[in-house]
């Protein structure tokens, strides 16, 4: 479902979205949690009430899909590391002198945790409700998984992360500016059952991080059917020293495998950018391949071709190997397209004739049947077919580019022209629920 009149864009918290090609912008807004579901495989993310797809060919700073298998997500030792470290902070030495009295383990539990790391029960140790009381631990850490509402106390936290972080000044934070980034999500939460009787949550939401009473980070998560996919981090001053950013990771890892999601979704990956390095220190992962829209692990071997190239489709690359073809200009470098004077912009603007990787050419687009798609208007009662429109079948989607068939057709092309039956296209003035 799409709704015409909230379209936003991400606050300048965000990195800037130059790069994203502008697709029919009056037409994106708003889509439903069923059909996010297969977007974010096709190279959408979501910001707010926002979803956006980039053009990494002509990208000054291409970005990459990720995701990781929880279910074969092994922590390295820094890793592992960082999470003892925590927990033995917030648990404290008095309470483990004083537990290994009051709350002995078992000969064979003690050396089972010696000798392995399970993700879930080392994430979960220094839980206030899951310590075994008395005695007391030296501080009390809790996490909640809550709806991702506006309150004061997640504001803060967000100017204080903003402003000393990301170096932004007091003009550049807002209220209004976290309401529309990180509150806003047209994802409904709810409880789904899968096929083999298992509840599941999925919806966006917030988890917080609470030390000794007090709000310290906060993790946007959106809960998928099939992933985790991390939206944002971002955590008070105070919490730094523990490595937040290591622990929240593993922490939403763990939560895609307790929860039976499989798949964690780190967000975007630019690799010439160094503070993205250390989500490759989260394996195994696979990249989306922006061309082909499928995965491949990213091993040694594709890293050295993202080392060595500015934009990468291993797809292509591998069959270029094959062949014994070298790569194309455009391959190794970054060419900004120039302006030839005016109508230019409209030609570019245009994406059906733009280089944009795993988009459907204009030809393509034009051998594609349109005409079920369901849409609904104030101009009308109900629904109706594209192909009711008194001068739909007149349209050409290459004659004219503002016509609304063209419009369409981007829509379309971007989204996947398999989920045509899935979707409509909703050109109301104001939101109503159907």
């Amino acid at each position: 479902m799409y709704n015409t009149n909230s379209m936003q864009t991400p606050d300048d918290a965000e990195a800037p979205l130059s790069f994203i090609y502008p697709i029919a912008a009056h037409l994106i807004a708003v889509i439903v949690e069923g059909l996010h579901v297969q977007l974010v495989d096709r190279y959408w993310r979501r910001s707010g009430t926002l979803l956006y797809r980039p053009n990494p060919r002509n990208s000054c700073c291409p970005h990459y899909t990720l995701r990781l298998d929880s279910t074969e997500f092994k922590p390295t030792k820094d890793q592992r590391q960082t999470v003892n470290r925590f927990n033995n902070y917030v648990i404290g030495p008095d309470y483990t002198h004083a537990a290994a009295r009051v709350h002995p383990r078992t000969r064979q539990e003690a050396r089972k945790r010696h000798n392995e790391f399970d993700l879930i029960d080392r994430i979960h140790e220094p839980e206030a409700q899951f310590l075994k009381t008395p005695p007391e631990p030296a501080h009390k850490f809790t996490v909640t998984l809550e709806p991702d509402d506006f309150t004061e106390e997640k504001y803060l936290i967000f100017e204080n992360y903003q402003r000393l972080v990301h170096k932004e000044g007091p003009d550049k934070i807002s209220r209004h500016g976290f309401k529309r980034f990180l509150c806003n999500s047209p994802l409904k939460r709810e409880t789904i059952h899968t096929s083999d009787g298992v509840q599941r949550q999925v919806g966006s939401f917030h988890q917080c991080y609470w030390l000794d009473g007090k709000l310290v980070a906060i993790g946007v998560l959106d809960l998928l059917p099939h992933a985790v996919s991390s939206v944002y981090f971002l955590y008070h001053e105070s919490f730094h020293s523990h490595n937040p950013g290591k622990l929240s990771a593993m922490r939403e890892i763990a939560l895609a495998r307790e929860g039976g999601y499989r798949w964690w979704y780190p967000g975007f990956y630019i690799h010439s950018c160094p503070k993205m390095k250390y989500k490759m220190d989260f394996k195994p992962q696979s990249v989306l391949d922006p061309e082909t829209l499928t995965w491949d692990l990213m091993d040694k071997e594709a890293l050295a071709v993202f080392d060595a190239k500015h934009y990468v489709s291993l797809s292509r690359e591998r069959q270029r190997k094959e062949s014994g073809d070298h790569p194309q200009i455009f391959e190794d470098h970054f060419i900004r397209p120039e302006s030839d004077g005016e109508g230019d912009e409209e030609e570019g603007d245009f994406m059906l004739g733009s280089s944009m990787p795993g988009i459907p050419s204009l030809e393509e687009m034009k051998q594609v049947d349109m005409d079920n798609l369901v849409l609904v208007s104030d101009a009308a009662p109900g629904y109706f077919l594209a192909s009711d429109l008194v001068s739909w079948e007149q349209q050409d989607i290459e004659l004219d580019r503002k016509d609304i068939k063209s419009m369409i057709a981007e829509l379309v092309a971007a989204m996947g022209t398999d989920v045509m039956g899935e979707i409509c296209v909703d050109f109301r003035r104001r939101t109503r629920v159907l």
